[in-house]
């Protein structure tokens, strides 16, 4: 079989190829949260498209999407038998990795991001705290003595992934400074529904299975102190730990967070030694004359330095960024379509319409998370800039808080979980999902139209 030669270009790429030096140059300066914003975004538009293919798929055969996700699946380890629907696997354990990637999101961004600095912090958990609130009020209102009361928590959450797919869509017109508020309030967003689930959409505790929980967690701490950097060690007492808290009564995907927040956040490195190894990996690679040109496979001191540099790289880096970056993909691209697939479909044959449309499940949660999110973001907001002092962020104007707060009405994929918890009754479930679907569309188109016009003057 003939072997195929890979050109070697001492000089650079022949003429009449294009150069890679502005591609790799832009993708060497991309920031870490623009990696992180490309990719949340990216898999919004596949969500949305799993979101279709549901609620299509619902109605065109009912009884066989009902089927799939309903049947058995049976996972076996030794004596041990799980056996559980496959929507079931999907909302307990897939789900699990999903808040094991928000615990990472916000110990980051607590690290660094925008919840980082107090000053920085008080604008987008002012924000967030507004957007729980007052739709959670006008919720209640809705529903105040009826069936449906326990749904407050519903209209809550952001969606993350599809908020910023449709901020996505605006590109550069965007100011950096309402990507980084939208995302910053929506990660506080979501760790207040995760405090929420756990506190108040937990049935009954079993003190004895909490007692075993906390000491796995007291093992996690040990790892996390003694700088254990495999992520096999973590996935293993993880996996401990979502047994112990599925039987504890907590809901098990919380078990993602909990681990998420024991993941280091030191490197094997600190900065002065990366810079120390660096250099004198940078000062083996000279050339004569002005450039090197494409040396890397055809001198062996350069192939070397380049090496040692990349290997300084994965000690400086922390634990709690490779595994963030790793996760990202997979939630982005295959958990949360997945979660979409499952839980998205209303069957729209087997629901008076007229009922569904006009129930106070329905309307409180549409008009909470259309009307109530955008209110509460905007309301809590501006008291943070006149209580505080704080100044909205350069380029910011209250034009866009106001869209970036339509967006944070987006609440598909928090929203359809705690709709999940919240009501035994498979009708008031399918009432919610129209008032969610309802009030995401409506955010969507709503902040899309007000951040175009905001950026456009």
């Amino acid at each position: 079989m003939e072997k195929t030669r890979i050109p070697m270009y001492k000089d650079g790429p022949p003429q009449n190829q294009v150069s890679p030096e502005p591609f790799v140059a832009k993708l060497i300066t991309t920031s870490a949260f623009q990696s992180f914003f490309n990719t949340i975004s990216n898999g919004g538009f596949l969500l949305f498209a799993a979101a279709c293919v549901a609620f299509i798929w619902s109605n065109v055969s009912p009884q066989g999407y009902l089927h799939f996700w309903h049947q058995e699946f049976a996972i076996h380890i030794g004596s041990a038998v799980f056996s559980h629907s496959l929507a079931h696997w999907v909302n307990d354990a897939l789900m699990t990795f999903f808040f094991f990637t928000v615990g990472l999101e916000i110990k980051r961004e607590m690290l660094v991001g925008g919840l980082s600095d107090i000053r920085k912090a008080i604008l987008p958990v002012a924000a967030a705290v507004g957007g729980m609130v007052v739709p959670a009020i006008v919720y209640w209102l809705f529903t105040s003595g009826g069936e449906g009361t326990s749904g407050w928590g519903i209209p809550m959450a952001t969606d993350i992934a599809f908020s910023l797919a449709v901020l996505s869509t605006l590109g550069k017109r965007v100011p950096f400074g309402i990507r980084i508020f939208l995302t910053a309030f929506a990660i506080a967003d979501d760790l207040g529904a995760i405090m929420v689930i756990a506190l108040f959409y937990t049935p009954q505790i079993h003190l004895t299975y909490l007692a075993g929980a906390s000491a796995v967690c007291l093992l996690l701490f040990l790892l996390n102190r003694f700088w254990v950097r495999t992520p096999l060690a973590y996935v293993a007492v993880g996996l401990l730990l979502w047994v112990l808290i599925a039987h504890s009564g907590l809901h098990a995907t919380i078990t993602g967070v909990i681990v998420a927040m024991f993941i280091p956040a030191k490197g094997k490195f600190n900065t002065d030694v990366f810079m120390r190894l660096v250099r004198e990996r940078l000062e083996d690679i000279r050339c004569k004359g002005e450039a090197c040109g494409y040396t890397i496979m055809e001198n062996r001191k350069h192939l070397d330095a380049v090496h040692g540099i990349h290997q300084a790289c994965l000690k400086l880096e922390t634990p709690l960024q490779r595994m963030e970056h790793g996760m990202e993909p997979w939630i982005a691209y295959l958990v949360l379509p997945l979660f979409a697939l499952a839980n998205g479909g209303v069957v729209l044959g087997d629901l008076d319409l007229q009922v569904a449309l006009l129930h106070p499940v329905t309307i409180g949660v549409a008009v909470g998370l259309g009307l109530g999110k955008p209110v509460g973001i905007v309301l809590f907001t501006w008291l943070a800039t006149k209580i505080m002092r704080v100044d909205l962020i350069d380029g910011v104007s209250w034009s866009m808080i106001t869209g970036a707060g339509f967006l944070g009405g987006i609440g598909f994929t928090m929203s359809l979980f705690i709709a999940a918890l919240s009501f035994d009754q498979p009708v008031f479930q399918e009432y919610a999902k129209i008032g969610i679907i309802a009030g995401s569309i409506f955010g969507g188109i709503a902040g899309y139209v007000l951040l175009r016009t905001a950026v456009s003057r």
